[in-house]
């Protein structure tokens, strides 16, 4: 968990469950930077990022009567918050690119770039590459995009992934290896190669 988020003893979350609302404003104000933080990393591209938020807090509030002291309550938010938007993702269609043609003018250009030895990508290419990111991550399962954003764009340790899916760490490896070839195969239809290659 970060470490700005500051820990949330019992009497605050009484206070909280009591109905006081200058205490639940301060408990989102608390919780909001890791909600987001999640949000926008696992975020369907369909989604708006404070409605999925707002789902999330309802979640939290609806649910917190449920919170036994297990875990630190930041990370139950956070479990909910990852699995709020893995059921948005399951819900989504997966979407396979099968080729260059399917891309952006834009979008083929930065790929062909990505093979080149050139040290500059082209100019907008920061975004042009988060949005083939996106695409090449449509093309997974849900739970496989989850898992792939957890551990190789948020670089969380299997440890820390375990414990906000709940999975076991076989479970999250696996996951992780399909998850990879899957985008790597995705990414050698896309350049025109030949995935077992």
């Amino acid at each position: 968990m970060d470490d700005v988020t500051p820990l949330i003893s019992r009497d605050f979350l009484e206070e909280v469950k009591a109905g006081d609302e200058s205490a639940a404003r301060q408990l989102i104000d608390m919780l909001y930077p890791v909600v987001i933080s999640i949000v926008r990393n696992h975020l369907p591209r369909t989604e708006s990022e404070e409605d999925l938020c707002q789902e999330i807090f309802l979640k939290v509030f609806g649910k917190m009567g449920q919170f036994r002291w297990k875990q630190p309550f930041q990370h139950w938010v956070s479990r909910i918050a990852l699995n709020t938007c893995y059921d948005r993702l399951r819900r989504q269609k997966n979407r396979r690119v099968h080729g260059m043609a399917e891309l952006n003018l834009d979008e083929g250009t930065l790929l062909e770039h990505v093979g080149q030895a050139s040290p500059r990508p082209p100019e907008g290419g920061g975004q042009l590459a988060r949005e083939l990111l996106t695409r090449l991550l449509d093309t997974l399962k849900p739970r496989e995009r989850m898992i792939v954003t957890l551990i190789d764009l948020e670089e969380r340790s299997v440890a820390e992934v375990c414990e906000l899916t709940g999975w076991g760490a076989s479970r999250v490896r696996v996951t992780a290896m399909r998850a990879r070839r899957k985008l790597s195969a995705a990414l050698a239809r896309l350049e025109g190669r030949n995935p077992e290659t």
